[in-house]
């Protein structure tokens, strides 16, 4: 970051010569300087003119990226925030936040007066990738909540409640529980949470809740029936296959090993474009969760929790 904007003051300094008569491409070269650095100063003054503000995004992406972000806070922006998050590199998003993730929250602590559900999906998923940020103080010795609970910012309840999240909370809870916690009314924009309801509705494709009961159509026509492990009378019959009787959840368990075996779902009409679109969709998630198991939140982590959930499912 200092190279760059050393640079962006004085182009001319990139072919300036030493008393040894050395550039700093010279120097860098000479003294084992990174990849990143050499590819810097390599360049011409015409070119790093050319490039323009280019050059901070190309050379020092995490201070640019940075800069963004806290404008995108101060102007309510938090769109462009999720964008950034969805559409990026994860480990640039994670080196972001790891050098400024401190800043960002304070930066939201004194800018959410006004709730907003994308705010706090926002600050949700910042604090889930560095839950230690939320314990680190500013050089007065302030926290976020502090920030945020000052009478000169005055952060709306929501997000006050978020920042008085500790580190081992959030590190115990997966990402989805947090969400549904903190935004009981969550994903009603689809621009921001469109990617993350394709995972949580590919889920719901693809698992099947063993525990699960409904109440038996036409109980007036036919009399109840019996618990296949119990025997007590029920008019309750498994979810999937609605042919197999259980009087509680505790019972559908003990049977699922045998019951298993036969357990189907009715033949449902064919599958809409829709359906398949939406299977697709969710095929290209679960791929991308096998390709990079460390992504830290958003559809990735919910197919993760989701598989980690069901392992014993999958494997009976």
């Amino acid at each position: 970051m200092v190279g760059v904007v050393s640079i962006g003051y004085n182009l001319q300094a990139l072919t300036t010569r030493d008393n040894k008569g050395e550039t700093p491409i010279d120097i860098a070269r000479r003294s084992g300087a990174c990849a990143e650095i050499i590819s810097l100063l390599s360049l011409t003054p015409e070119e790093a003119r050319s490039l323009g503000k280019e050059m901070f995004r190309l050379y020092a992406p995490v201070a640019d990226w940075w800069n963004e972000m806290i404008g995108w806070i101060n102007s309510r922006s938090y769109a462009d925030c999720h964008k950034f998050f969805n559409e990026h590199n994860d480990e640039l998003v994670r080196e972001v936040l790891k050098y400024s993730n401190s800043e960002l929250l304070r930066t939201i602590a004194c800018y959410s007066q006004v709730y907003s559900d994308s705010l706090v999906f926002l600050a949700l998923r910042m604090i889930h990738r560095h839950p230690l940020s939320l314990t680190t103080k500013n050089n007065q010795g302030n926290t976020m909540l502090e920030f945020a609970e000052h009478p000169q910012f005055n952060a709306c309840k929501e997000i006050v409640k978020v920042l008085r999240l500790t580190p081992a909370h959030i590190s115990s809870n997966p990402f989805p529980t947090l969400l549904r916690q903190h935004l009981p009314k969550q994903f009603v924009d689809s621009s921001i949470f469109g990617t993350y309801n394709t995972a949580c509705t590919f889920i719901k494709h693809m698992k099947y809740d063993k525990a699960e009961l409904v109440e038996v159509e036409d109980v007036v026509k036919k009399p109840a029936r019996k618990c296949d492990v119990c025997s007590t009378k029920t008019t309750k019959a498994c979810a999937r296959c609605k042919t197999s009787y259980f009087c509680s959840a505790e019972c559908q368990k003990l049977a699922w090993k045998k019951h298993k075996k036969t357990c189907k779902p009715p033949t449902n009409p064919p599958a809409t474009e829709a359906d398949l679109r939406v299977l697709h969709e969710g095929m290209l998630l679960l791929n991308r969760c096998i390709q990079e198991p460390g992504a830290g939140d958003g559809p990735t982590s919910v197919v993760l929790d989701f598989m980690r959930s069901e392992t014993v499912f999958f494997k009976e």
